[in-house]
């Protein structure tokens, strides 16, 4: 018997029916070491010494592989081809060895892309030893966190406020976030007209923008005021009489070629932009996809491995791509030879693959009923993507048309149509922020010949002003990351989750915006570790790790010299920087209270505006309020507190105002300073209560439960006292989107019901088919 230890179950599970009998498959459950959680963990005095111990949770699964050995001929150690998974196998090997339960046995590194067959079959005829340069480089990656974390966290303790923390590489992508905000914030917006004339030729509208003017050309500053606006209208229109002259038409064409196939990150851009995923669950449904879901035949891994930076397709995937598209598709829509992408990461272990179907006969409509709605809209991403990569280039024609106003006026119209759509076909790749050009560009234009006359419309002069940056979505954050080489692409999901759940960044209307708590910890991190949240000197890092994993590095002179400078910085901050330092920021006004200096300053709900004679004097005021005013509690007239009979006041909380007892500590009766409307529905936790509708804190419409706290059942969207018809949760919600419309779904994530709502209520669509087939019992709702 030979024992092959892999990390999930469902891995396992997988693997398991492509040995055979003489293999027994088993799960690690992930990592199964860890260091110790305390001071002292990693030891620099002694070369930076490591102290391990088993993770509580996984001693169990340890204690089963150990019990399997025994009977066992051989141990393959078969985890993820990358450096976590290496580290995996290295300890759980360390682990084994340490009690003397190898003994005499061989021991195998097996690695594959992908969980297939042959590809199994394959890495466990030809195994090889364990890389202990990637596993140096994990453990060097895993010594210098800890001992950022370590040191920074206790000093944001004493510094800022207790509870903090700071990371190596979640540092430098919360000062992209807060340099974003301060960018937007010191914004000051310019007004601006475009002029557009209204046209038509033969019934077909279309318009073009000015782009000369009494012989010079119109930039975008050329006309700021409406009354300059309105003098070029009037001029255009008497020197129009009605008629704009084609001057001169342009036509050519454009080839547009196929993006590359997924790497990790360019995975988690188009998840974010397309279905509207976050980071992490974009790699949990990829995890299961590569994993193994059972589509009828049993289970089978249906993609490469999520977890590459590599754009290579092997050669045996090129074959079976350029057959399909050809038997698909036609012969035409495939270029003469297959197409191959260079990998722009100077770092990508070319060895690996690009996020691809295992086999592309795995067509997305033949198995989307035996995946979840996640797995079946991500797999079909991946699945098109893959197939465009290898088809024909798109053959656009672009359109370019002067139109003359009268002597040195001229407009310009632009457009373009799709002479063979190619690749376009089956996947055309997502934007983060699409400009007026872009569009401009995607216009359809009239057929128009040089010499003509085309009737003018109207002509519209447009007031615009100019915006500031777009704040980061989860996609430009990841695109920016990878563009300043912070992190790794396996390391995405993890950065922006951390950032969310220390509560320095929210993610609102799908865009990040700093806390004031972020604000400060940036503030501290920038002016006192400014080298190490420096984003060059975080590539330089990254950079460096990498080399370690090719063995041209030494990872412990790597920690040597990042060590020393930083516990020097540490120390120093340590004994000069007071609390005050960070925390207050002085603003040039006086305390009317006691004539002292008034600060901005970071209190248990952000930012409020107080005097820096405190405790002496304690005049506070809402950072937003008007100079003089206090943030003494506002007595609400004539009512008084339901419980114990004192006055009631409006007070602000961490999630804005709100009325509560003035006998607080003692009584803590507190009720919204705006009735919430009832929806009437029943909540479906509960059967307590019924849902209200109220408002976050910042702004945003949710549904909850009338007897919080009781009961914390909530949603985003509407419901309706309708059970779903899928897995008979009690209640729908009504979510309205621009591509679909009005849909019903299920607020049970694990379910994925969703169907049109038609005019009588009712619904109707392939996706509740799909959902009924898929039915299960009502899963316990997540607040």
């Amino acid at each position: 018997m030979n024992l092959v230890v892999v990390e999930s179950p469902a891995k396992a599970k997988t693997i398991k029916k492509y040995l055979g009998p003489d293999f027994e498959v088993v799960a690690s459950y992930g990592h199964v070491r860890d260091l110790v959680p305390k001071e002292g963990a990693v030891d620099p005095d002694h070369g930076f010494e490591m102290k391990y111990q088993i993770i509580e949770r996984n001693e169990k699964h340890v204690q089963a592989i150990s019990k399997l050995l025994k009977t066992a001929d051989a141990l393959y150690l078969a985890t993820d081809p990358d450096r976590e998974g290496e580290a995996i196998s290295w300890h759980l090997y360390e682990l084994l060895r340490k009690r003397r339960q190898i003994g005499q046995r061989p021991v195998y590194r097996v690695v594959f892309n992908e969980i297939t067959k042959r590809a199994v079959q394959d890495a466990v005829a030809n195994p090889r030893e364990l890389s202990y340069h990637l596993v140096n480089a994990q453990q060097a990656r895993r010594a210098l966190d800890y001992l950022v974390g370590f040191n920074l966290s206790p000093l944001l303790w004493k510094k800022v406020r207790r509870g903090l923390s700071a990371g190596r590489v979640q540092s430098p992508a919360l000062r992209l976030i807060v340099e974003r905000e301060q960018e937007i914030e010191a914004f000051k917006s310019r007004e601006y007209w475009s002029v557009e004339a209204d046209a038509a030729e033969q019934g077909k509208a279309f318009s073009a923008k000015l782009a000369e003017y009494a012989g010079e050309k119109v930039e975008q500053f050329s006309i700021t005021d409406e009354t300059r606006a309105r003098e070029v209208e009037r001029t255009l229109l008497a020197a129009a009489n009605g008629k704009l002259s084609v001057d001169k038409v342009e036509r050519k064409q454009r080839k547009r070629h196929p993006a590359p196939p997924f790497i990790t990150s360019t995975l988690q851009q188009e998840a974010a932009r397309k279905l509207g995923f976050t980071t992490q669950r974009t790699m949990r449904t990829a995890q299961q996809l590569y994993e193994g879901i059972d589509i009828g035949s049993g289970a089978v891994g249906l993609i490469t491995y999520m977890r590459t930076d590599s754009v290579n397709l092997s050669q045996d995937a090129l074959g079976e791509l350029r057959e399909f598209i050809a038997e698909r598709y036609g012969a035409d829509h495939l270029p003469p030879q297959a197409r191959l992408f260079k990998t722009k990461s100077k770092n990508a272990q070319e060895a690996h693959e690009a996020i691809r179907p295992t086999s592309v006969g795995y067509q997305p409509e033949q198995i989307k009923a035996h995946l979840t709605n996640d797995q079946a809209r991500l797999y079909e991403l991946i699945w098109k993507r893959t197939v465009a990569c290898q088809m024909a280039h798109a053959l656009l024609n672009l359109v370019s048309i002067d139109l003359g106003c009268g002597e040195g006026n001229r407009f310009r119209a632009t457009g373009s149509t799709i002479a063979e759509p190619g690749f376009m076909r089956v996947y055309l790749e997502g934007r983060d922020d699409i400009s007026s050009a872009d569009d401009d560009e995607e216009r359809m234009l009239p057929d128009l010949e040089q010499g003509q006359t085309v009737d003018l419309v109207a002509i519209r002069p447009e007031q615009h002003f100019t915006e500031p940056p777009p704040r980061y979505s989860e996609a430009s954050l990841v695109k920016m990351l990878e563009e300043l080489g912070i992190g790794r692409p396996s390391t995405y999901a993890s950065i922006i989750s951390t950032l969310q759940d220390r509560e320095y960044v929210e993610l609102d209307k799908k865009r990040f915006t700093p806390t004031d708590v972020g604000r400060i910890v940036n503030k501290f991190l920038t002016e006192h570790f400014t080298s190490y949240v420096d984003y060059d000197f975080t590539a330089r890092l990254e950079d460096e790790l990498d080399a370690v994993s090719r063995g041209e590095e030494e990872w412990v002179p790597l920690l040597e010299q990042f060590w020393k400078p930083f516990k020097d910085q540490v120390d120093y901050t340590q004994e000069h920087v007071q609390r005050s330092d960070v925390t207050q920021e002085a603003i040039d006004e006086e305390c009317p209270k006691c004539g002292g200096q008034l600060a901005k300053r970071l209190g248990r709900n952000g930012f409020f505006i107080g005097c820096s004679k405190y405790p002496e004097c304690d005049y506070t005021r809402d950072l937003n309020a008007d100079k003089g005013a206090s943030d003494e509690p506002e007595i609400v007239e004539g009512k008084t507190c339901p419980e114990c009979d004192s006055p009631l006041a409006v007070k602000r909380g961490r999630y804005g105002k709100f009325i509560g007892c003035t006998g607080y500590p003692k009584c803590r009766y507190i009720e919204p300073l705006e009735k919430p409307e009832d929806t009437g529905v029943e909540c479906p936790k509960c059967k307590a209560g019924t849902l209200q509708k109220k408002k976050s804190r910042r702004g945003k419409i949710f549904y909850s439960c009338s007897t919080y706290p009781k009961c914390d059942y909530a949603v985003w969207n509407e419901p309706i006292a309708e059970p779903c018809p899928n897995c008979g949760w009690p209640v729908l919600t009504i979510k309205v989107t621009k591509s679909k419309g009005a849909q019903k779904v299920c607020p049970q994530k694990e379910c994925g019901y969703m169907a049109p709502v038609d005019e009588d209520g009712g619904s109707d669509g392939p996706d509740a088919d799909a959902a009924s087939a898929r039915s299960k019992p009502a899963p316990e709702p997540v607040a």
